[in-house]
């Protein structure tokens, strides 16, 4: 076994087995980490949404990007940049999280729900992979949101910057933030240890790039299985974290998990329509959380498009729930899709029309 591979299951490891010691010391069960639950949290602490249940400024978020912002910086990867596609990503990132809430978690809350027992993580997956597949396929039809280019410095530490106004409002409480007192939101770990947690998941990733939606698009695409490793790696530790840690909660099966529900079609399609959404972004949630910590200006407004989504999916009831699908849930997931199609069908053939138009230009300037 090589170096590489050594690397990227380490920490995939180190993920699974914060993710079971967070949970030991107070955040959902199933739910140590969920980049897409802990946006939607935060949301709902900053007022966004008024869904009591789940309002809490996530430190783990904070630290996955200033853990990101802090080894880019010492390695000399800090480069803001950005301009690609801005809207394009915005959207994107608005349907990835209403798939991701119809799901009730993120591609790697799906994973540390199956280390936990539960099933229904099964019909995510593959949906999931499903979702990658039909993204490939218009990767290879030439898909693309545009390259970035280089941006003012200040642009960069946009993210950095409000992460760290997020955790003087979680230390200092001011009334307009909103903490819940039952439900989700209100299991919390104590902040200097999501906080820590959080620092070691960012610095780490920022050095291995491991991320749940490449991970699977490089087994398709290329048949590379690098970083399928890392995410073997956080099943495995997560499972062994949750048996020597949580054991009183490992329960293996469909029903009585907690914070899921078994829809199984709608959990298919919720990861299917997060899968896509991923491929076109370049990244799952928790990636862009670490490229907006290198500077990253595009994923920045990826991670405000999941915002949004967040808030809009509990204004308007978009969000599944333990009891299941609503019918404004199901309603957006399809919409989700139309729209995230039109996205990639429309960019490939404006693509098509620009070489098109460039042959041409080319072709009358040789022959005056």
């Amino acid at each position: 076994m090589n170096n590489d591979k050594i690397k990227v299951i380490a920490s995939g490891g180190v993920i699974g087995l914060l993710a079971a010691i967070l949970v030991k010391f107070g955040n959902p069960v199933n739910m140590g980490i969920c980049v897409a639950c802990f946006f939607r949290d935060i949301a709902g602490g900053l007022g966004l949404h008024r869904a009591a249940v789940v309002q809490y400024l996530r430190p783990e978020v904070p630290g996955f990007i200033l853990g990101s912002f802090a080894m880019a910086k010492a390695k000399g990867e800090f480069k803001p940049r950005g301009g690609s596609s801005p809207l394009l990503r915005f959207i994107l990132g608005f349907f990835l999280m209403i798939g991701a809430l119809v799901f009730l978690g993120c591609p790697l809350r799906m994973i540390l729900r199956l280390a936990n027992g539960d099933l229904n993580a099964i019909l995510g997956l593959l949906g999931y992979v499903a979702g990658i597949w039909i993204g490939i396929q218009f990767l290879k039809g030439g898909f693309t949101l545009g390259k970035s280019i280089k941006q003012p410095a200040v642009s960069g530490y946009t993210m950095p910057v409000f992460v760290v106004i997020l955790l003087i409002f979680l230390v200092t409480a001011p009334s307009f933030i909103y903490f819940s007192e039952a439900g989700p939101g209100s299991m919390v770990a104590p902040i200097s240890i999501a906080l820590a947690a959080g620092l070691i998941v960012g610095a780490m990733l920022q050095r291995t790039r491991l991320c749940t939606a490449g991970g699977i698009r490089d087994i398709l695409l290329i048949k590379d299985f690098h970083y399928f490793w890392g995410l073997i790696g956080i099943f495995v530790f997560a499972l062994l974290g949750n048996l020597l840690f949580n054991f009183e909660t490992f329960k293996i099966g469909f029903e009585g998990q907690p914070i899921a529900h078994n829809a199984h079609l709608w959990n298919f399609l919720g990861m299917a329509l997060a899968g896509v959404c991923a491929v076109f972004l370049g990244g799952c949630p928790l990636r862009q959380s670490i490229l907006a910590g290198e500077g990253d200006i595009d994923a920045t407004v990826t991670i405000f498009g999941l915002m949004a989504g967040a808030a809009f999916a509990h204004n308007f009831g978009l969000a599944a729930s333990p009891a299941g699908v609503g019918l404004n849930g199901k309603v957006a997931v399809i919409v989700g899709f139309i729209v995230v199609i039109a996205i990639g069908y429309g960019v490939i053939k404006s693509l098509e029309k620009h070489e098109t138009t460039t042959a041409i230009k080319k072709g009358v300037g040789a022959n005056v």
